[in-house]
């Protein structure tokens, strides 16, 4: 949440010295990623289990 609202204040800003918004959501993106490949890999060990189907 916080490289969202930094890209914001980028966005709002609009000054040529700042950093590129795109860097703070390619942070965002980057991280997102990771954890989805961090639980699939936790799924597929055993570590973690989903929950049973209810029916």
């Amino acid at each position: 949440m916080f490289s969202l609202f930094q890209a914001l204040v980028v966005m709002i800003k609009n000054d040529d010295k700042a950093p590129q918004m795109s860097k703070f959501l390619g942070r965002r993106l980057f991280f997102s990623a990771a954890v989805v490949l961090l639980l699939i890999i936790l799924l597929l060990t055993g570590v973690i289990t989903p929950n049973p189907r209810p029916y």
